[in-house]
């Protein structure tokens, strides 16, 4: 029974030993997404306040649900992986792929599916909501990371060993994703998978043409969906109907052209009084833009592009190919997945819903992201430091 006890110790102990042998995490990247993430938290207490009243007579009810359900537990996530061999779960690529495909199957399952909106994106577990496609987005980065490296480069960028199997096992996400529905969402995961394809070798013309086939087919959703269909007239023509299918993005605009080069102060935000929608979703960079300006909204959208930089220069240091898939992946999600939200608000993209990194309300999405950031931070240990 001793030694049983002491052997459990023991394989305790080794999972959680830190790895002295590696260097400190990157600076530069650690840095810059403390300050994303504070930033986003104190954005969020003054984006939420009207709803939380509103909703839960209480200012930062809102707030106060995503600090103690998505940051803290993203927090201890983010520690658990930063000292966790990432190599480690090289091993579980598979069950990472079968644990993604069963989270999103489960979302159609009577009595856990939670429906908000139109869509079927959320379950519902003892009052509890989780959203697993946040979940997913690193599952499938983990997966793509683990299969490509363990095929090696020639064989990714083979049409049959390569491009096939790849088009499989982002075509049975994708489908689920897509019965949801939730287009932006598929957006993003699309384009992570594209960018660690891309790394792992794949071929520009087999990318150039899955790419015109994911258009397509793309074009036929909107064509299909009324509603899609709307979007896309109100991006070419955000002045058409600003009541009715445009108000969302014209109420955006007025929040971004008040907000100014300085903005009108933190907290000082008059959009949030129930004129634009998804003040704490989508739209809250219209809220950033009109409470601190362009300058200080200017040098948030630079921070996320110093995360990719970086990640781009990590990679350069790094030997192991599952490694550079895994960073390849993560920077494309945080930084991608904001540049679409921004230039959503902006006008430069139709409006997907696709929720801003960091920033915007969601437990599952701070969790998940914080995770994928700790995995990063792991990574980068591993780099030659510069």
């Amino acid at each position: 029974m001793r030694f049983k006890l002491k052997k459990s110790k023991n394989l305790i102990k080794n999972f959680f030993k830190v790895d002295k042998t590696v260097g400190p995490p990157d600076r530069v990247l650690m840095v810059t997404s403390i300050i994303i993430i504070v930033f986003g938290l104190a954005m969020l207490s003054s984006a939420s306040a009207i709803e939380s009243f509103r909703r839960f007579n209480d200012n930062y009810y809102l707030f106060f649900h995503q600090f103690f359900r998505g940051f803290v537990p993203g927090l201890v996530l983010f520690f658990f992986f930063l000292n966790f061999d990432y190599r480690r779960l090289r091993k579980y690529t598979v069950h990472f792929y079968v644990v993604a495909v069963i989270l999103l199957i489960l979302v159609f399952v009577p009595g856990l599916s939670a429906d908000y909106s139109s869509a079927k994106s959320w379950i519902n577990i003892f009052g509890l909501s989780f959203q697993p496609s946040e979940v997913v987005k690193l599952l499938f980065i983990l997966t793509l990371a683990g299969w490509f490296a363990d095929r090696g480069i020639e064989s990714n960028r083979d049409f049959w060993n390569g491009l096939v199997p790849f088009g499989i096992l982002l075509g049975i996400i994708s489908g689920l994703i897509l019965l949801q529905p939730d287009l932006g969402t598929l957006i993003v995961v699309a384009i992570i998978a594209f960018m660690i394809y891309f790394m792992a070798g794949g071929r520009i013309k087999h990318i150039i043409g899955f790419g015109l086939l994911c258009s397509g087919a793309g074009a036929i959703m909107i064509a299909r969906a009324p509603y899609r269909a709307a979007r896309l007239m109100t991006f070419l023509h955000p002045e058409l109907d600003p009541q009715g299918i445009g108000y969302h993005i014209n109420q955006a605009f007025l929040a971004i052209g008040a907000g100014g080069f300085w903005g009108l102060g933190f907290g000082q935000s008059r959009q949030k009084f129930a004129y634009l929608p998804e003040v704490i979703g989508d739209s809250i960079f219209a809220v950033i833009a009109e409470e601190v300006g362009f300058i200080f909204s200017a040098l948030l959208i630079i921070l996320f592009l110093i995360i990719f930089l970086r990640g781009l220069k990590i990679i350069q240091g790094i030997d192991d190919e599952y490694g550079k898939y895994i960073i390849i992946g993560v920077i494309t999600w945080i930084t991608f997945q904001a540049f679409l939200n921004i230039a959503a608000m902006v006008g430069l993209m139709p409006l997907t819903g696709i929720p801003l990194p960091f920033v915007s309300y969601g437990g599952t999405a701070l969790m998940s992201l914080l995770s994928a950031l700790g995995i990063l931070l792991n990574v980068s240990k591993h780099a030659k430091q510069s």
